[in-house]
Parts: C-alpha cells; structure tokens; sequence
C-alpha cells in the first residue's frame, strides 16, 4: 500500500511540474543595447519556435528592418541578412507558420514581443518575424475611439485599460496578432532604435543587426536578481 501512495505521490509531482514549465528567457543584443525577454507559457507554440530559432542562430543576422517611432520595431526577416542599401524588406519567411494564440490577458502594453504576419484569414503568425511594442500612452477618448473602431466594439479591460493610460501600448492591435513575450531588463533599445532615422518602407538609413540566444541557467539566476535588486 506504502508502495503504491509512494507511485501515486510521484507521479502527481511528475504532472503538475509537466503542467508549469519553467520560464524561458532570450537576449537580443543590438549595437544600441540588447533587451532579455521572459517568453509566455501560455502560448506554447511561439515559444518554442522562438526557442528552436534561438538555439539554432536563424535570427542572428538579421536585421530591425522597420521601425515606425510610437508604434514598435519589427525584425527577423531572413533576406535582411544580404540585403544591399535601401532594399525593401519585409516578405521574408522560413516556409511555414505558426498557429495563432490569442490569450485575452495578454495584450499590447509597451515592452511585448508579438509576432508578425501577412494578411492570411487563420491570422497564423511568420516563422521569425516579430516586433517589439513601443506604442504610446493613450487617453480614455482615444481608448473609447479604439474600442469603437479597431476593435469592433469589444470593450478593453479596465485594468489593461489603465496601463495603456500610464504605461502605454498599441491597443487596436489586441486579438489580432499573437502576443508571446515580453521585456524584462533594457526597454531603453526599443526606444533608441525607434527613434533612429528611416527611409523607404521605415527601414532604418542605419543597418540595425541582431544577435538573439537563449539564456542559459546560470545567466537566468543572474538576470532575476539584477531585477529583484
């Protein structure tokens, strides 16, 4: 009987550590700083995608190759790698997709990593292209106007509400695009980089190149507790 309880109890502990993965971080290094970003459980798919890029250098290389100032800063296209001066970018892919995960408290606030896509009606992300939400602070008429137009009438939470009041975001971007992560440590990139000079399709004049890998334990340990100091 001792036995059994003893085979019960582990496999309990099995399933419940099997149900809450531990938490997964990334670096994106740039010549303007580098940010770290927790990646979300609660979209499984995207993260381990961004994990299997990761892990593989797929995105180092390549390059920010829109930047809109207020809005965010994109990435990730394969063909940014050789691109000459002034090329346009932007439809690069990795030949497939990734199935949309939208998750209602998951939404555009200042600082997320979301990931892009062409206009398919599934809404199935890019195999590596994302940006990272710089937005704007908005004010109750410019969310209503949100919730009327872009959202259809779908009301934004109040607490949501509130953080694209005081912290920010792109709202009318909500339960469109999937939302996977967010930054932890260095959200002043994001806003070095959106403020930089751009040309045609809001390619930055200066060439912006990346360096994405996966935080490694020890690096992890180090990052939470510079964020608990």
């Amino acid at each position: 009987m001792k036995k059994i309880l003893l085979l019960f109890i582990t496999l309990l502990n099995l399933n419940t550590f099997a149900a809450k993965p531990k938490d997964t971080y990334v670096k994106i290094s740039t010549t303007y700083g580098q940010v770290f970003i927790k990646l979300f459980n609660e979209t499984p798919k995207h993260r381990d995608n961004f994990i299997k890029l990761a892990k593989a250098g797929t995105l180092n290389g390549t390059l920010f190759h829109r930047v809109i100032k207020g809005f965010m800063i994109q990435g990730g296209d394969p063909n940014s790698k050789t691109a000459t001066a002034g090329q346009s970018l932007g439809d690069g892919d990795l030949g497939y997709k990734v199935d949309a995960e939208f998750i209602p408290n998951l939404f555009h606030r200042k600082g997320v990593l979301a990931a892009a896509r062409d206009n398919n009606p599934e809404k199935a992300s890019s195999a590596s292209q994302f940006y990272l939400v710089q937005g704007k602070k908005y004010t109750d008429a410019e969310l209503d106007a949100v919730e009327k137009g872009r959202l259809a009438g779908r009301k934004i939470p109040a607490q949501q509400r509130e953080i694209y009041k005081t912290v920010g975001g792109t709202p009318f971007l909500d339960q469109t695009y999937t939302i996977y992560g967010e930054v932890v440590k260095g959200l002043d990139m994001v806003d070095k980089i959106a403020d930089l000079p751009v040309g045609v399709s809001n390619r930055p004049v200066e060439d912006v190149k990346m360096q994405v890998s996966l935080l490694k334990k020890s690096e992890v340990r180090k990052l939470l507790k510079s964020l608990k100091a």
